[in-house]
């Protein structure tokens, strides 16, 4: 497919390149030291376990070393804002990989590896390299945010899984939370309704009257957190409401048609 004329916002590449390789190592130390029980454990992911989660997590990284290893595309097919979208297209594949992997390595190989190689390839990549993802040719640059998306998401499934707190880079959860709030703008474009995520993000959408001046007559609240479950469909819309963690005032102001944003 051609690449979409939407305009994403720019990410500065050195800083995203940064919080892909410090998010990774975070969760690298966090499934270090994981026993094989915790490792045999269910997650909210369907019938995944934890060390598959683990698996996705590392293969998520090491899918930029292996595009790496590729001569680049001849043009690009993909913009950043189309990535949400067509994820879902190859989801049955990314589950079969991730089972044959987590079945014939341990976590512990796995994420040596995926560190080794990641760090001997990335810095020398320029950010306008074209590569070949799993939806398309993308530039580099914009890969590295949905390794953001990915990362963030994904230590957040895993510390609900195992009870740890394994911590999350501010630059990767700023990109991430930022990136699924651009997401819900593509999807119901329009300024009726001002949705804001302090301290990162704050974007407008929803066809309606535009709103110009003085405080909005739609407006939607969360923290970083409770927006990427809910853009990602770990919670549910009415429960966030009914829990608090979302404050929405205005009648354009409840989003449960438009979430999960991505699955």
């Amino acid at each position: 497919m051609p690449p979409s004329q939407k305009r994403a916002r720019r990410y500065d590449h050195v800083r995203t390149r940064t919080a892909v390789l410090a998010q990774f190592g975070h969760v690298r130390s966090a499934v270090a030291g994981l026993t094989p029980d915790q490792l045999a454990g269910p997650t909210r992911l369907g019938d995944w376990t934890v060390r598959e989660l683990a698996a996705h997590l590392a293969m998520a990284v090491e899918s930029v070393s292996r595009c790496l290893d590729r001569p680049a595309p001849e043009r690009q097919e993909v913009t950043l804002l189309d990535w949400p979208f067509a994820t879902a297209q190859v989801a049955g594949q990314i589950s079969e990989d991730v089972r044959a992997l987590a079945a014939t390595t341990t976590p512990d190989q796995l994420f040596r590896r995926t560190a080794d190689r990641i760090t001997e390839r990335l810095p020398a990549a320029a950010e306008d390299r074209l590569i070949a993802s799993r939806v398309g040719a993308m530039r580099l640059g914009d890969y590295l945010v949905t390794r953001c998306v990915e990362l963030v998401v994904h230590t957040d499934d895993l510390n609900a899984a195992t009870g740890l707190e394994i911590p999350y880079d501010r630059q990767a959860l700023a990109a991430c939370t930022r990136f699924l709030a651009d997401a819900l703008a593509v999807k119901a474009p329009g300024a009726s309704t001002e949705v804001r995520i302090p301290p990162y993000a704050v974007v407008q959408c929803i066809e309606g009257p535009r709103h110009t001046r003085g405080t909005p007559p739609n407006v939607v609240e969360t923290d970083p957190l409770s927006w990427i479950r809910l853009a990602t469909g770990r919670t549910r819309w009415r429960a966030a409401v009914d829990e608090a963690l979302v404050a929405a005032s205005g009648e354009r102001a409840d989003l449960s048609d438009l979430l999960p944003v991505m699955g």
